[in-house]
């Protein structure tokens, strides 16, 4: 209380003076509680050090237990890692085993199949021998399906041998049923039943041959029965149009007459129907009649006055009749153009994707059989008709090559799409096996091949039609397509061996460049580059030609120098000691692209690519440069060697170099006040090739560059303006340096979680302690 309130008190106790005889006894009782409250606080004081030691046991008690505890799971992990060490030995063996006892299945009903192909084809034999038919038949097809077992082993003697036997069997038992079937219609007038059920059991053994033989043997037969016909209304007196109707009486009595032989023919052969179609075709041809346009044009091509009186008034016999037809012919190109298209599926459906060995072209065998269907097409129609007909039919020829190159672009390798591509980071990754890098160049090749010819196509069809169509005859957009294609195709290539690179890219950053002791010999991921160049390299220059080689080889430098460039970036802290080993892993890439061209065994334009490639290495090197040099002189090094280098990439390279955001400060400041501009984002400027492709349509946007020389590094050397780069220059950038991001994501947060358990705070600690 207050000294007011002290007073105050004093007098409510002692009001008068008799009261203060009372003085005394209130003291003693003061003195007397004063000494209590000194006891209890001297217990309490003494109890507290009591606890306070008890705490501390307690404590070291539980960080003991702790200890114990990490101790015992340590042990826990060290067993259960034997644990499965030891039960990967136990499945290893059994694994063996069981492998082991497959092989010896799989072999076993191999033999079993082998003596049962054996017995067939030499059964077979004797069949064919005989003209067993019937039953030759039956072991026709049971020999197929015995051959479709051994398809994996083409290659063994023994198997070889007996596919041998097999084809030449085959071949006797076609030639023995075309002999048969040749005694057919020979002027009886009732055939033999024995013969006749020869030939029917003949018709199941063709069933089980190929589907050639079947065609084969019926379009002879047509002809046979139809060559009296050509013999009969090919004569002057017949062949006139008042005779038509004799040409379908004539047809329809071959048809009741031969009844009885229609019936050895398996139904679904349709062997009367497709006599009918040929019989058709035979009737409608206009041949005669544009031969006979051409022998009046010939008869009267003279020279006299009234020959030239003729010419002026526009009178020609090209035309004069044929030209009648040309209303109705739009269902003859109709015709022409879904056999086309029918021809083109199946041409395509049958591509083996390959060339045959020994073929010194090295291009797709479809594309020249599609020019040849073509230049059939064009014949047949030559012959009818040369006017509005015959270009309909050529715009028919844009078309399907048009469809060709759409299907040549199908079979290109794509990049993967998807929930499932975009979890792995396989999202737009292109990835290509050796045989999908010789199929590309096959392509390439073809593509070429149709350019070149669908040009030459144009070229005879302007040349044999009617001049008033000459000049509308152009092939330049199919030939725009093919190359398009062809720019498709090589940069499919430069991305499937983008992808090849992904794994030696990763390996890069994960090499601990921070506790390297010394520098060795070059690194392992050099040698994976090494390795997936040396692989696919030597086949592309033997398959493409020069000129696609080195725009291919201009493309790819064009990606793996700056994305080595970017690389960097990625690693985490580089030590001197690490910054040398990358700076002589940088030199070993660049020799490595270097020898592209002599690995390839191509020389034309090496010249250029050399000087493309050391330009586009030389920034790695600088940038390690820059890592290497000390802490107070990196600023000018940097503007030096990179002058256009932004205050963002230089940050980062403070983080390589691994100094501490306050050690940066400074430095940053500095390097800020010397800038000559702030860029928005980290730029690299690709240079494009100085080869452009030779019949791309979509060509690619060439940004010039000047190449950097080796500066020597001087703490005065002034700072250098650097350019900015461009929007294209800093997407390419942006898209370089976010691939495989969605790969490693995952691996970083683990890495994150790893590292947390070392540290004594932060929240990923809390998480552990938890």
């Amino acid at each position: 209380m207050d000294k007011s309130s002290a007073l105050e008190y004093i007098n409510q106790m002692f009001p008068t003076e008799a009261s203060l005889s009372g003085v005394e006894p209130l003291m003693q009782k003061i003195q007397s509680e004063i000494r209590r409250v000194d006891a209890s606080i001297l217990a309490a004081v003494r109890q507290q050090s009591n606890s306070g030691t008890k705490a501390k046991e307690e404590l070291a008690a539980a960080t003991n237990a702790v200890q114990e505890l990490m101790h015992k799971i340590h042990e826990i992990k060290t067993k259960a890692e034997q644990s499965e060490t030891m039960v990967q030995e136990i499945c290893r063996d059994i694994k063996k085993l069981d492998c082991a006892k497959r092989h010896i299945t799989t072999t076993i009903t191999a033999l079993h199949r082998l003596t049962m192909l054996v017995l067939a084809v030499e059964q077979l034999q004797v069949m064919a021998s005989k003209r067993q038919y019937k039953e030759a038949a039956a072991q026709l097809e049971a020999v197929n399906q015995l051959c479709s077992h051994f398809e994996a082993y083409r290659d063994v003697p023994k198997i070889t041998e007996l596919r041998e036997k097999f084809k030449n069997i085959k071949k006797i038992l076609k030639s023995h049923v075309f002999s048969d079937f040749s005694s057919l219609g020979t002027g009886k007038e009732t055939e033999d039943p024995m013969l006749l059920q020869q030939l029917s059991d003949a018709c199941l053994v063709v069933d089980a041959l190929e589907p050639s033989v079947r065609e084969e043997l019926v379009k002879n037969f047509c002809s046979k029965e139809l060559t009296s016909y050509r013999q009969i209304f090919e004569g002057a007196e017949l062949a006139k149009l008042d005779k038509t109707e004799r040409r379908y009486a004539w047809i329809k009595r071959r048809l009741r007459s031969n009844e009885d032989t229609w019936k050895i023919f398996p139904p679904s052969w349709h062997v009367d129907y497709l006599l009918c179609i040929q019989f058709c075709k035979i009737t409608r041809r206009a041949q005669r009649t544009l031969e006979f346009e051409e022998e009046l044009a010939e008869k009267f091509s003279g020279g006299t006055q009234l020959m030239l009186e003729i010419k002026r008034q526009q009178f020609n016999f090209h035309g004069i009749i044929s030209s009648c037809f040309e209303p109705y012919m739009t269902v003859y190109i109709e015709l022409e153009e879904k056999s086309l298209v029918d021809q083109l599926e199946k041409l395509v459906q049958e591509e083996r994707w390959e060339t045959e060995e020994g073929s010194q072209t090295n291009i797709l065998s479809s594309s020249m059989q599609v020019f040849l269907v073509i230049r059939k097409s064009l014949k047949r129609c030559s012959a009818l008709t040369k006017n509005q007909t015959l270009f309909n039919l050529f715009q028919v020829f844009q078309r399907i090559l048009k469809a060709y190159a759409t299907k040549l672009y199908a079979r290109l390798p794509k990049g993967g799409t998807g929930i499932v591509a975009a979890a792995t980071g396989a999202d737009g990754q292109i990835r290509t096996s050796d045989r999908d890098e010789r199929m590309i160049c096959y392509i390439v090749n073809t593509a070429e091949y149709c350019h070149q010819t669908s040009g030459e196509l144009a070229e005879n069809v302007a040349k044999m039609i009617n001049p008033q169509f000459a000049d509308k005859v152009d092939m330049s957009e199919v030939q725009d397509e093919f190359s398009a294609m062809i720019t498709k195709a090589l940069m499919t290539l430069v991305h499937g061996l983008e992808t090849k690179f992904d794994s030696e890219m990763v390996a890069m950053t994960r090499v601990p460049w921070a506790t390297l002791e010394s520098v060795g010999d070059q690194s392992e991921y050099v040698n994976g580059i090494s390795s997936i160049l040396s692989s696919s390299i030597p086949v592309l220059g033997t398959l493409l030609s020069p000129t696609y080689f080195q725009y291919f080889l201009d493309k790819l430098a064009a990606s793996l120098g700056p994305r080595f460039y970017l690389n960097i970036y990625k690693c985490k802290h580089i030590s001197e000691t690490g910054a040398q080993q990358m700076l002589l892993d940088t030199q070993a890439v660049k020799t490595i692209l270097l020898d592209i061209p002599a690995l390839g065994k191509q020389s034309t334009g090496a010249a250029s690519y050399s000087k493309f490639v050391s330009r586009e290495m030389s920034k790695a090197e600088a940038l390690l440069k820059v890592i290497l040099s000390p802490v107070d002189s990196v600023a000018n090094t940097y503007r030096a060697l990179l002058p256009e280098g932004t205050p963002l990439e230089f940050q980062r390279i403070l983080d390589l170099k691994g100094l501490k955001k306050a050690d940066q400060q400074a430095i940053l400041e500095d390097f800020n006040k010397h800038a000559p501009a702030p860029a928005p984002a980290i730029k690299h400027p690709v240079v494009a090739p100085t080869v452009t492709p030779p019949v791309a349509t979509a060509s690619v946007q060439i940004v010039p560059s000047v190449s950097t020389p080796a500066v020597s590094i001087t703490p005065s050397m002034a700072s250098l303006k650097g350019a900015l780069a461009n929007q294209e220059d800093v997407l390419a950038r942006a898209a370089a340096l976010g691939r495989g991001a969605a790969t490693t994501g995952f691996k970083r947060f683990l890495a994150l979680t790893e590292a947390a358990k070392d540290r004594k705070d932060g929240p990923f600690r809390k998480l552990f302690n938890a």
